[in-house]
């Protein structure tokens, strides 16, 4: 089984990562510079619901308790609120709650579908997709849910919107032209602007930590390739050249490097590379499917895996130790959640 929650196949959907007070610790794994907690969903009580751990696995405290389908969720390190995407009331609906669980509260009431909430750098506001127009368009909320606005007005599906680092700009994609497109826009829907202009499909936009370029997903070379650009579009580049799937980029905090997820040894694996695409590896050589990384430090990362027979989320070190199984549980534990920090 493997959950449902964004609109959109083929968006990787795995933890919220928050900074907590102590320092932890997992076996075989090199002390972090700081301590994370990790919402993740899980159905070991029968149904997806959101639950809360330490990194080392420890403090397993389950979060939601409705019977419901809960999707995904999004933190913000210093907000202690924690946004996520439910069916309790019959439709997908945006919620917030607590870190630690406690003051749930429905910020959408609308009959359709919402999506993808994210928030904004400094914490203030929240994006997201819905299909209250009966179309997808991109909405933004204050944190508490006030001042809904549309941002977009197309009857193309506009999705996956995605704050650059300051604040001042979103990224999101959109299907206006007849193909999946690369757009940017202000953060208050102004001046929306295409990056991509190819006949191909573009898509899964995600900023680098200073603003100044965008990593991204293409078919325009036959298969699906990582391609990386200006913040203004320019200097389109193919990074991974291979005739396998290449997808799900996420830069490192620093800047330095990429992940991704590919099946060119034959299964889905992780890799990494250099920004420039150069010195890409391997890094979990398992036969058993590896998606869904996200970075916790510059050399640290969580990632999702199906090498136990069921799903779990696992610790990875990129420069050393075996990857740590985290969750440990015949349930499916991980898909669908996104990362605290959204780049």
């Amino acid at each position: 089984m493997r959950f449902g929650g964004a609109k959109r196949i083929g968006i990787p959907l795995l933890a919220v990562v928050l900074g907590c007070g102590t320092l932890a610790r997992a076996p075989g794994v090199r002390e972090l510079p700081m301590d994370f907690t990790i919402h993740f969903i899980s159905d070991r009580d029968g149904n997806p619901e959101i639950y809360m751990m330490h990194l080392d696995g420890s403090h397993l405290k389950r979060l939601t308790n409705t019977g419901a389908f809960e999707f995904y969720s999004v933190g913000m390190r210093g907000v202690g609120q924690v946004v996520f995407l439910t069916d309790r009331d019959g439709n997908k609906e945006i919620y917030r709650m607590n870190v630690d669980g406690t003051d749930q509260r429905r910020l959408t009431f609308t009959p359709e579908d919402e999506d993808s909430p994210r928030w904004s750098p400094d914490g203030r506001h929240i994006v997201y997709g819905s299909y209250r127009d009966r179309n997808w368009e991109i909405y933004v909320m204050r944190d508490d849910g006030s001042d809904q606005t549309r941002l977009t007005h197309d009857r193309g599906e506009d999705e996956n919107a995605r704050w650059s680092p300051d604040g001042t700009r979103i990224a999101f994609e959109s299907t206006r032209n007849g193909q999946q497109e690369i757009y940017v826009m202000g953060a208050d829907g102004s001046r929306p602007f295409n990056l991509t202009h190819d006949p191909a499909n573009d898509w899964y936009p995600v900023w680098s930590p200073d603003g100044t370029r965008i990593v991204f997903v293409s078919d325009r070379d036959g298969n699906q390739e990582i391609y990386v650009m200006g913040a203004d579009g320019s200097g389109s580049m193919n990074l991974t050249h291979h005739a396998g799937s290449d997808q799900f980029p996420d830069w490192s905090p620093d800047g330095h490097h990429i992940v991704f997820v590919s099946n060119r040894d034959g299964n889905e694996e992780i890799y990494m590379m250099d920004v420039d695409g150069s010195n890409q590896r391997n890094l979990t050589r398992d036969p058993s499917a590896d998606n869904d990384p996200i970075w916790l430090t510059d050399s640290d990362l969580l990632f999702h895996t199906h090498r136990d027979g069921n799903w779990e989320l696992y610790l990875l070190e990129i420069n050393g130790a075996s990857p740590f199984n985290l969750t440990r549980n015949p349930a499916t534990d991980g898909r669908s959640l996104y990362t605290l920090e959204e780049r």
